[in-house]
């Protein structure tokens, strides 16, 4: 099974909201931290929509918010991961 880039799982997750299935996008991201040794149970995730940069053939795309349930900062490279869009 191939491992997923960051450009894959917004692309995912963007098809998914596309698509009816948002449901799933939050269970998709749980399963990236969880590849990426993070407990996802010490996260609230949130997911914006916003309009898709120009020039991209989608009309929307999805930016994901991290906060730590303890209070500390999350670090920026995984904020960075997860809404790499090139």
């Amino acid at each position: 099974m191939p491992r997923q880039t960051p450009y894959n799982l917004q692309l995912q997750l963007t098809r998914m909201y596309r698509d009816g299935q948002s449901f799933f996008a939050k269970i998709k991201v749980q399963e990236w931290l969880k590849e990426r040794q993070e407990n996802p149970a010490d996260y609230d995730i949130v997911l914006h929509q916003r309009p898709a940069p120009p020039g991209s053939k989608e009309v929307m795309t999805i930016e994901v918010e991290l906060r730590r349930l303890d209070g500390q900062p999350v670090e920026d490279w995984l904020i960075e991961a997860l809404n790499y869009s090139k």
